[in-house]
C-alpha cells in the first residue's frame, strides 16, 4: 500500500502571525515538503492544479520534473490534472516528457477542478464539464497506446494521423486516477478503461464515500477488469498531530476557523467527528485512518493534505516527521494483516511494464500454439 502526501498549494495568511508567505516562498515550500516526504519514508507526492489565487500550482509537471531531479524513489503525481480545462494533447506530451525526466515515476490524477470561473478563462464552458471529461480523457486515453491517432470530437478540433511526442516512457503509458468527492459518472469513467478511482474523502461523512466507492468497484467488475475487490482505490484524508492531542487541537484550531476549503462553517469539533480529519495525536490518526479500511474495502494508496490554511513550513515539517516515524510504518503493518492475496498493489511503471511483458509473452504463446495447430 502507498502513503504520501498532497498538496492544494494554497497562499493563506497565517491567523497567527498574519503574515502571508510569497509565491516564491509557497512554491519553495511545496519542493521542501516533497523533499521531506522522500525523507521520512513517504511513497507519494500529488500537487494540485489551480489557476487562480490564492493558490500557486498552474504548472505542476514543471514542479515535479524540478523534484524529480532531486529525489530518487518518491513517486510524482498529481491530486488534479484538469482534464476539462486543460488540451489532451498537451497533458499527453507533458506528462510523457515527466516520465522521461523521472525514469517512471509518474502517475497522474484527472479532475475537474473546484473552481468556476477556470472554464471560460480556457475557453470552455462549465455546464460541460462532465462531457468535457469523458471526450478529453478518451482522446488522452488514444494519444498514449497508439501511434498515430485519427480523431474527431465536439471539443476540439480533429486530429489526422497525428502522432503524440515523446511516446510513454517503455511504451507504458502513466496510470491514472480519476479524482470525485461527488460526481458518480466520474467513477463510471474510471471503470470503464479499468483505472483507479481516487475518492477525495475530505468533506464528507464515511457513507458517502462507501457508495462512491462501491459503485467505482461494482461497474470495474461489471466491465470485466477484475473482481470488485481487485478494482485500484484510492483515499483522501488531512491530519494535524501533536504527541498531546490537546496540544493539536489548541494549535490547529485557528488554521481551521479560517482555512479556505472548510473555514467560516461547522465548529472544529463537528468536523472531525462528521469527516476524515483528525486532530490529535499520532495513535488517534492510526486509528481513524485504519477506519477508512471498513467502507473503502482494501485499497491502494492513502494521501494525506497538511499544509494548507497558512500551516507554517516548520510546522508542516514536523508533522511530516510524525507521519514518517509513528504513523505510516504502523499503518503499513496493520493494513497488511488480513489483505487478502488477490488485492493487488498500486501500479507503478514497474508493474505495468512487467504486465505488459507478460501480456506480449501470452500473445507470442497463444500464436505459436495456434501456428502449431495449423501445421498439424
Amino acid at each position: 500500500m502507498q502513503f504520501g502526501i498532497f498538496s492544494v498549494g494554497d497562499v493563506t495568511p497565517d491567523p497567527t502571525t498574519g503574515r502571508t508567505p510569497t509565491e516564491r516562498e509557497r512554491i519553495k515550500a511545496m519542493v521542501a515538503i516533497a523533499l521531506k516526504a522522500e525523507e521520512v519514508g513517504l511513497d507519494v507526492f500529488a500537487t494540485g492544479e489551480h489557476h487562480n489565487p490564492p493558490f500557486v500550482p498552474s504548472s505542476p509537471t514543471t514542479m515535479l520534473g524540478y523534484i524529480a531531479a532531486r529525489t530518487e524513489r518518491l513517486v510524482l503525481s498529481t491530486s488534479t490534472t484538469l482534464i476539462t480545462t486543460n488540451d489532451p494533447v498537451k497533458i499527453a506530451e507533458d506528462f510523457a516528457m515527466l516520465q522521461h525526466l523521472a525514469d517512471g515515476r509518474v502517475d497522474l490524477m484527472m479532475g475537474r477542478g473546484n473552481t468556476g470561473p477556470v472554464y471560460p478563462w480556457f475557453g470552455k464552458d462549465i455546464r460541460e464539464g462532465i462531457n468535457l471529461a469523458v471526450e478529453n480523457y478518451n482522446l488522452l486515453h488514444r494519444l498514449w497506446r497508439e501511434d498515430v491517432v485519427n480523431w474527431e470530437g465536439t471539443f476540439r478540433t480533429p486530429l489526422q494521423g497525428f502522432t503524440s511526442t515523446p511516446r510513454p516512457l517503455d511504451g507504458v503509458a502513466p496510470f491514472v486516477w480519476h479524482g470525485s468527492i461527488r460526481s458518480p459518472e466520474i467513477a463510471e469513467q474510471a471503470a470503464f478503461y479499468g483505472d483507479g478511482f481516487f475518492h477525495n474523502n475530505i468533506f464528507w461523512p464515511a457513507d458517502h464515500t462507501k457508495r462512491m466507492v462501491e459503485l467505482y468497484r461494482a461497474r470495474y467488475a461489471h466491465y470485466g477488469h477484475g473482481t470488485p475487490e481487485q478494482a485500484v482505490v484510492g483515499l483522501g484524508g488531512q491530519v494535524f498531530m501533536r504527541r498531546n492531542s490537546q496540544d493539536a487541537v489548541r494549535e490547529f484550531r485557528p488554521y481551521f476557523d479560517v482555512a479556505p476549503v472548510y473555514g467560516h462553517g461547522p465548529s472544529l469539533e463537528d468536523f472531525t467527528e462528521q469527516t476524515p480529519l483528525t486532530v490529535g495525536s499520532p495513535q488517534q490518526v492510526i486509528e481513524k485512518t485504519l477506519a477508512f479500511r471498513d467502507y473503502a474495502g482494501d485499497y491502494q494508496r492513502q494521501l494525506f493534505l497538511m499544509d494548507h490554511a497558512g500551516l507554517p513550513l516548520k510546522t508542516v515539517l514536523e508533522q511530516l516527521d510524525l507521519l514518517g516515524e509513528e504513523v505510516v510504518p504502523v499503518l503499513r503493518e496493520e493494513f497488511a494483516k488480513g489483505r487478502p492475496a488477490t488485492v493487488p498493489d498500486a501500479p507503478t511503471h514497474a508493474s505495468l511494464l512487467a504486465a505488459k511483458a507478460g501480456k506480449g509473452a501470452k500473445a507470442a504463446t497463444a500464436a505459436d500454439e495456434e501456428e502449431e495447430g495449423a501445421r498439424v
